[in-house]
């Protein structure tokens, strides 16, 4: 899942990077409001996790400008006040979650994996899809009940695809959100992934709509 972490702050949001890159987040960073709103208007992120107190553009500038845009990136506002009438400002901007600082980084982690779920529509850690199970706390898989273990980058795969549903996802939006602006952003590097995934899944986990793209057979039914 690709997150943009806009702070300030480099230690807070060396921070959040570390702890979201370790929840299996591919995660981009920024500390200028005027960067943050171009790349949440003009990239797609499935969580952008926003500090309000920003400089050049206020974070509540760039969250109304993202809103009236039509973007509708879930978005987790982070922000020293600790006033409630500047939390429902925040909320009634369009912030999907709020979090006062100081915080914990488990807690960060938690409300990202939450806003997720909630994007996809689901309410548990777990997403099961057929046979297929997805665990978002302890990023593990299984299939039919058994254990399968894959790695960081399989992992990121297999989750973007869950939380897409029924929809085919094709393959330049998947090298986007494995890899981000990366130069390894390869169709043959996909292609090997996917394979690599599907001998340790098995048949009938992973389908293929030739020339539009991936997606999770038994959500597609």
């Amino acid at each position: 899942m690709r997150v943009l972490a806009v702070e300030d702050d480099p230690r807070i949001a060396g921070d959040v990077q570390a702890a979201l890159t370790a929840a299996g987040f591919l995660v981009e960073t920024v500390a200028d409001g005027e960067e943050a709103w171009f790349l949440g208007d003009t990239e797609d992120y499935d969580l952008i996790v926003l500090d309000l107190g920003l400089p050049s553009m206020d974070g509540l500038a760039v969250l109304k400008r993202w809103r009236a845009a039509g973007r509708e990136t879930p978005v987790l506002a982070l922000t020293a006040r600790g006033a409630w009438t500047e939390r429902v400002e925040g909320i009634e901007a369009g912030a999907d979650d709020y979090l006062p600082k100081p915080f914990r980084m488990e807690e960060l982690v938690a409300r990202a994996r939450a806003l997720m779920r909630r994007a996809a529509g689901r309410g548990g850690a777990v997403t099961r899809i057929g046979a297929l199970g997805i665990d978002a706390n302890r990023m593990t898989v299984t299939v039919n009940n058994r254990p399968c273990a894959v790695s960081p980058l399989e992992y990121r795969l297999l989750s973007y695809l869950a939380h897409q549903g029924a929809r085919i996802a094709p393959a330049s939006e998947l090298l986007e959100h494995l890899y981000g602006d990366d130069d390894a952003r390869e169709v043959n590097a996909l292609e090997a992934l996917i394979a690599r995934l599907r001998r340790k899944l098995g048949p009938g986990v992973i389908g293929t709509r030739r020339g539009f793209g991936y997606f999770i057979e038994d959500a597609a039914e």
